[in-house]
């Protein structure tokens, strides 16, 4: 497969390549461009050169661009559906999902592009004062490898709707799907518009983050990188740079709640369907101890239920884990809870046999009686772990719940009004659910707070975020 630059179609330039396998067979999917420092900067001087004719296309011209590559997006669904399926090791119906919101968020940003004006102010007589919005240039925009095609396609729209050229670069542990969506792009958006580098964080990644050139950043991952990535933007110049970043998020649960629709609830805020690789996963279950024994019991039985299998398997519940780096991951944090107190109730250990033995299965893990405090409920896993917690009173939940460094989601479930509408303004994340877990609703802003980032995607905010605002002032009375 070969990278898009400059409307070409173009392996590294020293012929560097990285061999990815599918996480859920352990054989070699394919391999792909490795770039250098080199082919970035091709990539963004691009970028820079496309983003000058860009910015003067009218708003519908880029609109019907966008739309473009959404319909042939729509077209090859299925094809990139599988292509995600094969690389992450996710399940085929959630990678189908996920392609279905790339097609949505294209099209949403497409239909946005008049959004982009500014504001009137009244001044003195003679005068005229008013503001406008101008892209930035060149985006460079870094995705993770939990939803490859959905975030490839989706984070590129808002951008490009502002009339900014971008450089996106994939996970290297999940490129192949942006790879083709470049392949597919080639045809549909003008030059330079849109550039697709793959490779390493550390090569690709950096040569993005460090190029005088790009003055717009956006990065979604783990709260260490964006730290990382603020750190190496800020030497080299004044970047503005938006984070989307990991969560420990809390789903709080008041002994008013019918317990098996948290339970079920519960599951599925975890994201298990894609093995809890998902910086919005409801990680952490604070439950009344009124109701907490009677919760935990069938919290375990669902969740012991749950059977790990091969992605296009139509009966799994669980696919595999997407690299062995983060399968050790886990399993070292199942090993932590347990040395740590914490009473592993069921899963937690890889499937080694049968059709998955040379996969990258994990089983579904619950633990309970966990410590607030304890490393387990204070940092992001990124895998199937889920663990519980027991509180006496509303004010203890709250400690629990808002007591760690990261604030993405939150959730509560509860029959009482005032105990919802506290907790929704009191609990210290960019997104709250109310007897409801996991929903994006589109158009509503998606972001974090605390060290879970900095900036708001998914809504009119992202468009808005890719420009800067610029204050004109006419004296036409002299």
């Amino acid at each position: 497969m070969t990278m898009l630059i400059d409307g070409k179609l173009r392996p590294a330039s020293d012929g560097a390549v990285i061999d990815t396998p599918n996480p859920a067979t352990g054989r070699s999917l394919a391999t792909f461009p490795d770039a250098s420092a080199t082919d970035v900067d091709d990539a963004v001087v691009a970028a820079a050169a496309a983003a000058e004719s860009w910015r003067r296309v009218a708003p519908g011209e880029r609109s019907a661009v966008l739309t473009a590559l959404a319909d042939v997006v729509a077209a090859h669904a299925d094809e990139f559906a599988r292509i995600d399926a094969d690389d992450n090791g996710s399940l085929l119906r959630e990678m189908r999902r996920d392609v279905d919101m790339a097609v949505f968020y294209l099209r949403y940003y497409a239909g946005l592009t008049l959004q982009m004006h500014g504001d009137t102010v009244p001044s003195e007589p003679g005068t005229l004062t008013y503001s406008v919005r101008r892209p930035y240039g060149v985006v460079g925009r870094l995705i993770p490898f939990n939803h490859p095609l959905m975030f490839a396609a989706s984070k590129i729209a808002a951008p490009i709707a502002a009339g900014n050229a971008v450089v996106i670069k994939p996970s290297e542990y999940t490129s192949l799907s942006a790879l083709r969506l470049g392949e597919l792009a080639a045809d549909i958006v003008p030059p330079g518009v849109l550039n697709v580098v793959t490779g390493t964080g550390a090569q690709a990644g950096d040569a993005l983050v460090a190029h005088p050139l790009v003055r717009r950043l956006a990065f979604t991952g783990s709260a260490a990188t964006g730290r990382a990535i603020q750190r190496r933007a800020a030497e080299v110049g004044v970047k503005t740079v938006t984070l989307e970043l990991g969560g420990k998020n809390p789903l709080v649960v008041f002994p008013d709640a019918d317990l098996d629709t948290v339970v079920a609830a519960a599951v599925r805020g975890m994201n298990f369907t894609w093995q809890g690789q998902s910086c919005g996963s409801l990680s952490r279950v604070v439950v009344h101890r009124d109701v907490h024994d009677a919760f935990v019991e069938r919290l375990v039985a669902k969740v012991g239920a749950l059977r790990p299998g091969l992605p296009d398997d139509p009966d799994a519940d669980t696919g595999a884990i997407v690299n062995r780096g983060q399968l050790d991951k886990v399993l070292s944090y199942v090993r932590l809870g347990q040395d740590e107190g914490s009473r592993l109730c069921t899963g937690g250990d890889r499937v080694t046999d049968g059709a998955l033995g040379d996969g990258l299965f994990v089983r579904p893990a619950v633990f309970d009686g966990v410590d607030p405090g304890s490393r387990l409920a204070q940092e992001e896993i990124f895998g199937p772990v889920l663990a519980v917690m027991p509180f006496g009173d509303a004010e203890e939940a709250l400690r629990i719940a808002n007591g760690v460094s990261l604030g993405l989601t939150a959730s509560v479930f509860t029959r009482d009004l005032a105990t919802a509408h506290r907790f929704a303004d009191e609990l210290e994340a960019g997104y709250v659910w109310v007897n409801e877990v996991g929903r994006h609703v589109p158009g509503t802003p998606f972001g974090g707070v605390k060290d879970s980032g900095i900036g708001r995607e998914e809504d009119v905010d992202e468009l808005l975020s890719y420009t800067q605002l610029k204050n004109v002032h006419i004296n036409y009375g002299r």
